[in-house]
């Protein structure tokens, strides 16, 4: 038999070292990725290849019993279990199984209403949502027990040494279990891992089915991608083997009600009986369904993988011939070749209305399986127009597959009220609607009770009719701390960086004349870049926007869009500023208030600027629960090519970056803490007034407002090239975060802050480690972070291939006293 590896090995001089078991367990295909070019393809794991289900069930479940005899049954009982998401929420929960006295849970990338966060994380290599732990009882992940955690392959450890450090921070323990498939670490990996259990004080034990390790060779990044563009075009698909007239088939499982469909709130030992009792039934319904069809998938979806397994198992040992695998968001390049793992590739559009928008899904090695029929398994939230729209997922499977059936699992949502366990009603076999979400987020008669927002010049030094404050003020509260005593806190995980304030910096008198020096000489580019976004707003968006700035940043640009608005069409358009805050979301009260104002969809989102995207995220899973508004931002500036409004993508010196509150209305950033905002409270900021004297605000918006005039015929130019162009994000400042936080060892892209605007926010606020500059960056764009570097005692290194002007790097692992990868101590001065 070909080893599925072999077409990638040869060209790409790949080499997969390890367990004998290795090529077995594993093939290699392409990404369809710039940051990457291999990827290991699991056999067993049931995600890109289709795979006998008692084979993928049992691959976790054997890690679960070994897992369970390495604890004993004491320390098992005690144990919590958690998979990940996308491709291991399967695994994950038949290692759970196997393990058999634990509940299991696993990460998500679907907000979920009223579902509050007990945890979250970053995946490093991934520049999609961040992972979401949502656990229906808050204290699942608060005991003391041994946590397990479960991936398809363990390759650097950097996501589950976020997870960890993330979760210990909240409730540490003394004792870990990560689970693989298949572990493929160096030996650097296993060092650091070592390195980190004893950093933290915990025991941190490793299960895998197999290991082992890729050599690769160099340049491998760039043959893949060479390979991938000859390829591309080429996308093997069989001839369909049926007529557009034959519609899928529904069939109602009769799911019970009670029984989660996976893990994604947690899933209990009396859920997992539950579930038993109920297959049979679920069985017979399918096996009816289809009608004698001798070779079967069973299609999963995305997170959707537990379910739709059991369901194949079950069929399986009924005496039907299975296969199962389910449907992916990640892009892969399909060669039809023996020694290659993805042989063909079905391409539709995502139909789960996903929080990171719209986009291609994927199901691979489906056409030309030779399957007489195929049961396609999604729950009630994806079972959406999409799915069953020309170019959907049913279409795509019925061009293949003589019998298509669809099977709906109802999602679960905490809190709601269960309908009876259908299986104890023989006469109501119909699915149960789908479940909505109670609007717990809604305050009955108390969001009309939210206070008017606050103004200048009460608050904030802007005049009245500039901007509205949708935050409660809390000046007189002491919030600011040391930036040592902030930055050890909050990467120790023993506080977020929402919940004090650092220190105001006071410019010294060189740093106010670069200062005064920087706007003059970009004033004139700040008002094409303003005029820019704002035409665009205004052509795109809505003829009588209402503008939102994210405070602090985007007040001063929102500021400016204003008169710009006024300035060139009369318009008197109303601007807010509201609180978000990365990791807690956007100010729900805030939203509330302007819902109740204004209508939704004329709301625009505005800020500075881009840095990696991680705000555009954070609000687009914000607005999951409050439909109407759009996820959409617009910014003075996107070096990170995170959005599709903008004035620039280049990254240029915005004068407002280089100075606190004296340069946005004399107003600190937000505070979100649990004793000072309450459930129905705006978020908080704090008013500076006894720093009027040094206020530049608005210096800063009347000098570039004078501009305005000369660039307008400039800007109709680049809006009318912009509107004409395709803007669509390519987050190519992410791939260059996750680049530079894995080669200077830093393993965290949240220390890694690139762009002029962020890289002055990191000398300004946080501890930084060191600067790299652009080797041809503007000298004037970047003398103000040059002097603030060297009063800091900041070493600036030159490099040359850069997306953006400058990157900030926040000192790693930072405590005081601590040194960085260097050895040289950080000192603040």
């Amino acid at each position: 038999m070909v080893w599925t590896g072999t077409w990638v090995a040869e060209r790409l001089g790949v080499e997969l070292i390890g367990d004998e078991a290795l090529p077995d367990l594993l093939g290699l295909a392409l990404r369809r990725n710039p940051k990457r070019a291999h990827l290991l393809v699991s056999n067993v794991l049931g995600k890109h290849v289709p795979q006998r289900p008692g084979v993928v069930y049992a691959a976790g479940h054997d890690l679960g019993v070994r897992v369970r005899r390495l604890l004993g049954d004491e320390e098992a009982a005690r144990a919590v279990v958690v998979g990940y998401a996308e491709t291991a929420t399967g695994l994950g929960h038949s290692v759970a199984d196997g393990l058999a006295l634990a509940p299991y849970l696993h990460s998500t990338r679907r907000p979920v209403a009223g579902v509050a966060t007990a945890g979250g994380f970053e995946e490093s290599h991934s520049h999609a949502t961040s992972h979401l732990l949502l656990p229906e009882d808050p204290k699942l992940l608060a005991g003391d027990g041994p946590l397990v955690l479960v991936d398809d392959e363990f390759s650097t450890g950097n996501t589950v040494l976020n997870t960890i450090r993330d979760l210990h921070g909240r409730h540490p323990r003394e004792r870990y279990v990560i689970v693989a498939l298949v572990d493929m670490r160096s030996a650097a990996d296993r060092d650091r891992l070592d390195a980190f259990a004893r950093e933290i004080g915990a025991r941190i034990d490793m299960v895998a089915g197999a290991t082992g390790t890729v050599r690769l060779p160099d340049e491998v990044l760039a043959k893949g991608q060479a390979l991938v563009t000859a390829h591309q075009s080429a996308h093997p698909t069989v001839p369909s083997q049926r007529t557009p007239g034959n519609a899928p088939v529904r069939v109602e499982l009769g799911w019970p009600a009670a029984v989660p469909d996976g893990g994604r709130h947690g899933f209990t030992t009396a859920h997992a009986a539950a579930l038993n009792d109920a297959l049979p039934a679920m069985t017979e319904r399918l096996t009816g369904a289809l009608g004698g069809a001798r070779r079967v998938l069973v299609l999963g979806f995305e997170e959707l993988m537990y379910a739709p397994l059991r369901l194949a198992l079950a069929l399986e040992r009924a005496g039907s011939d299975v296969r199962y695998s389910t449907t992916t968001r990640s892009p892969v390049l399909a060669v039809d070749d023996p020694g290659y793992a993805i042989r063909t590739r079905l391409v539709f559009p995502a139909h789960d209305e996903p929080a990171d928008g719209p986009g291609e899904r994927y199901a691979y090695n489906v056409a030309g399986g030779g399957f007489d029929a195929v049961v396609a398994v999604v729950d009630s939230v994806a079972d959406t127009p999409e799915l069953h729209a020309p170019d959907g997922l049913l279409a795509q499977l019925a061009a293949h597959v003589p019998h298509v059936v669809l099977a709906v699992v109802p999602s679960y949502t905490p809190g709601t009220t269960q309908a009876p366990d259908v299986l104890e009603a023989p006469d109501a076999l119909e699915a149960p609607d789908v479940l909505e979400a109670p609007d717990v987020l809604e305050a009955p008669e108390r969001s009309s009770m939210l206070p008017e927002p606050l103004r200048g010049p009460a608050f904030s030094s802007y005049a009245p009719e500039e901007v509205g404050w949708l935050l409660q003020d809390l000046s007189d509260v002491r919030l600011e701390a040391p930036t040592e005593e902030r930055e050890e806190a909050i990467q120790s995980g023993g506080a977020h960086y929402a919940e004090s304030l650092p220190v105001e910096y006071q410019p010294s008198a060189r740093y106010q004349e670069l200062f005064h020096a920087a706007l003059d000489a970009s004033a004139d580019r700040v008002a094409r870049a303003v005029g820019t976004v704002t035409e665009t707003v205004l052509a795109e968006r809505s003829p009588r926007p209402v503008l939102v700035s994210l405070a602090r940043a985007g007040t001063p640009v929102g500021v400016l869009m204003r008169r710009w608005a006024q300035a060139r069409h009369g318009l008197d358009l109303p601007h807010y500023a509201v609180s978000i805050v990365r990791g807690r979301g956007i100010d729900a009260n805030a939203l509330r208030w302007l819902a109740e104002h204004h209508d939704p969809a004329d709301v625009v989102f505005v800020d500075g600027w881009t840095g990696k995207g991680a705000i555009t995220r954070e609000l687009a899973d914000a607005l999951h629960d409050f439909p109407g508004f759009s996820p959409e931002i617009a910014v003075l500036a996107d070096p990170g090519s995170c959005v599709r409004t903008y004035g620039t993508r280049e990254d240029f010196l915005i004068p407002s970056a280089c100075l606190n509150s004296t340069v946005s209305g004399l107003i600190s950033r937000t505070v979100l803490r649990s004793d000072l905002v309450g459930p129905h409270d705006f978020h908080g900021a704090k008013f500076y007034r006894e720093l009027a004297g040094a206020d530049v605000s608005g210096a800063f918006l009347d000098a570039v407002a004078a501009r305005f005039d000369e660039v307008a015929a400039t800007v109709d130019a680049d809006v009318k090239e912009l509107l004409a162009a395709d803007r669509t994000p390519t987050w190519e400042g992410w791939a260059a975060v996750e680049r530079i936080s894995e080669e200077y060892g830093i393993h965290d892209v949240n220390l890694v802050k690139p762009g002029v605007g962020e890289t002055t926010r990191v000398l300004l606020r946080r501890v930084p480690w060191k600067i790299l500059a652009k080797r041809s960056a503007g000298a004037a764009d970047l003398a103000h972070v040059r002097l603030l570097a060297e009063q800091r005692g900041v070493p600036v290194e030159e490099v040359d291939e850069l997306p953006y002007s400058c990157v900030g790097l926040i000192h790693p692992q930072y405590t005081r006293g601590a040194t960085g990868a260097d050895g040289k101590a950080v000192v603040s001065q």
